[in-house]
């Protein structure tokens, strides 16, 4: 029988390039160095689980629809740069791997330049750390003040999930919680059900949310645990909506759903010299 390894190394994909995690147990990840961004994980003997666009554009400049791309330093319009912040659009560097007898992992960087302060006048230093081990993929994202005076933001780890159909699907996890309804002007609600289910457009920013939330298809679950996140923004943009997206097949809203652990209703201030650490893991099942 031939012996399973592990590897971390440099690729390219649709053009960027790309770093590829494979553990010895056989689950595999795909980085994009543009936009430190996950575009595939495949648990130990399983399959894709996270939503690509077929029609994503990698020109280079545009954010790429799908994956899990990295929000930051807004979220949405809600503030004065690009919508959902730079870090999506920026080369990501790759500063440390490494293949142990039972994981892969890699952490990408990214600190301010000159472009990046056109925008967003503030010296930062960010890291993203992928973990992969047989059903898991552990995600850690750190923000560190590099500069001389405190700044805000805000941050979310945009996880788009690959589901067969999503009106099959159940969210569950949320009843009770308080939301902020973007698809109705933005009011707020009290969730009263067991379970979300998408049955329309979905556009919700869940304030305080549970750290474990469970994805149920009929045939396979995917638990979402987080730390240092306290929201959780539900997305589905269902028909209308999918088919103002240029870079999105008109009939993709079906298999996907984003389930992204964020930090959103109260940007933080962080101090000079301060760190703040986001962690967000996916267990399939």
């Amino acid at each position: 029988m031939t012996e399973r390894t592990g590897f971390v190394e440099l690729t390219e994909h649709c053009g960027q390039p790309a770093l590829s995690l494979r553990a010895p147990d056989g689950a595999t990840c795909l980085i994009s160095l543009l936009g430190g961004q996950i575009l595939s994980w495949v648990p130990a003997g399983g399959a894709e689980r996270l939503y690509l666009s077929p029609s994503a554009r990698f020109d280079g400049t545009s954010a790429l629809r799908g994956g899990i791309p990295v929000i930051f330093p807004q979220f949405a319009e809600q503030g004065n740069g690009p919508r959902h912040g730079f870090a999506r659009t920026s080369v990501w560097t790759v500063s440390e791997q490494r293949v142990a007898t039972d994981f892969a992992t890699a952490t990408l960087n990214i600190v301010d330049s000159e472009t990046s302060r056109r925008i967003w006048p503030h010296a930062f230093s960010m890291e993203l750390t992928a973990m992969l081990c047989g059903n898991r993929l552990d995600l850690e994202l750190d923000v560190e003040n590099t500069g001389e005076s405190a700044f805000s933001f805000a941050a979310a780890l945009h996880t788009y999930l690959r589901v067969n159909e999503v009106e099959n699907c159940r969210v569950e996890g949320l009843r009770g919680k308080r939301y902020i309804d973007a698809a109705h002007g933005g009011a707020v609600t009290t969730d009263r059900f067991d379970a979300v289910v998408v049955e329309d457009e979905v556009d919700r920013i869940y304030c305080g949310a549970p750290d474990t939330v469970v994805l149920h298809e009929p045939s396979r679950a995917l638990g979402l645990q987080s730390d240092g996140f306290p929201d959780l923004v539900v997305w589905n943009p269902w028909e209308h909506k999918c088919r103002e997206l240029t870079d999105m097949p008109d009939p993709d809203f079906r298999r996907m759903i984003c389930l992204e652990p964020a930090l959103v209703e109260h940007p933080l201030e962080l101090a000079p010299g301060a760190h703040w650490t986001g962690r967000h893991t996916l267990v399939a099942a």
